[in-house]
């Protein structure tokens, strides 16, 4: 008996990122009818059988973060009726991720909500890049691959010949350190921290710098630009710290609010994320670089329809001494 096909979808999040992957798979994504009524009611039908087939369907929790994730149920509803054999999702920017805990009393834990609605509509699996806290996996009890962009991001800076010994990694706050140290590690660069709390942020206020970042180039690293205000505020504390050259660096483009004018005002030179979430032509700039991450996308799904491991997926090949 032959394994079945799998066959891969894309809801429109990213359809650039869903196109990518299935070029490097070698593959065509698979129709579906989407449509939206006057209601703004959604409709969805798949255009072919998937009976017996592992699907996996690419679609980030994005803005609009819950139209974006009603298409996804909605999919995953037809796709079960349709008698589908497995539902993977592929969710390049896991939405909610920071509501993973209660902060107050009376509060929800939004990541949990997410999980416990994909696997009650018997998805198999969630494969999903840099969540903003690791332990969101574990709100699962469903396998959940979680790849990683550094990778990706570090190699641009191989790439482009910008190592050297005045190249310091700096957390924009304490909740980063974890990040910017295993980032600085694979640079083989210092680190540094701006000495602020997440829920202690002023505009006006100068924060200190801790760490050696005087005449040097820094990369600021964070797992999402919002409304870029922490990379900002940040940036305006190494200036006044002395360094030289600022990069911001993070794999999630959020970009909400006035956070592109923001980062254009900035002293950060450039701002290097990935295509996790597509950024919409209004909000590029002449500071912004975009590093694709199909490729472990792709790989990964590759792998696990092989039932392959990915493992060294994770492993960055310009230093794969330094474990991400």
């Amino acid at each position: 008996m032959t394994t079945p096909e799998y066959q891969i979808f894309s809801l429109g999040s990213n359809p650039k990122l869903g196109n990518e992957i299935a070029k490097i798979l070698g593959t065509k994504l698979s129709a579906i009818d989407t449509r939206q009524f006057a209601d703004n009611e959604i409709y969805e039908r798949i255009e072919q059988t998937v009976r017996g087939r592992d699907l996996y369907v690419i679609q980030g929790i994005s803005d609009p973060v819950n139209d974006n994730f009603m298409k996804l149920m909605i999919f995953i509803d037809a796709a079960r009726r349709a008698s589908a054999n497995t539902i993977n999702v592929v969710l390049p920017y896991f939405g909610y991720a920071r509501a993973d805990r209660k902060a107050r009393s009376r509060e929800p834990i939004s990541a949990r909500l997410i999980a416990n609605m994909l696997e009650s509509q018997g998805v198999k699996r969630v494969i999903t890049m840099d969540l903003h806290a690791d332990q969101v996996q574990g709100f699962f009890d469903i396998p959940v691959d979680h790849l990683l962009s550094m990778p990706a991001l570090g190699h641009y800076f191989y790439e482009n010949d910008l190592l050297g010994d005045d190249l310091v990694v700096v957390a924009p706050d304490h909740s980063s350190v974890g990040r910017a140290r295993k980032f600085a590690e694979l640079l083989h660069a210092e680190w540094a921290v701006v000495d602020r709390r997440v829920d202690n942020l002023a505009s006006n206020k100068s924060y200190a710098v801790t760490g050696n970042v005087t005449g040097k180039r820094a990369i600021l690293v964070d797992d999402i630009i919002d409304t870029g205000t922490s990379m900002v505020v940040a940036s305006e504390a190494l200036v006044a710290a002395g360094v030289t050259k600022i990069y911001a660096v993070a794999p999630h483009a959020v970009f909400s609010d006035q956070a592109t004018n923001r980062l254009i005002e900035s002293a950060i030179q450039q701002v290097i994320i990935t295509n996790t979430i597509e950024v919409p032509v209004a909000k590029q700039f002449g500071k912004l670089i975009q590093i694709s991450v199909a490729s472990p996308f792709a790989e990964t799904i590759r792998r696990v329809n092989a039932f392959e491991s990915i493992e060294d997926i994770m492993k960055s090949p310009d230093n794969l001494d330094v474990m991400l």
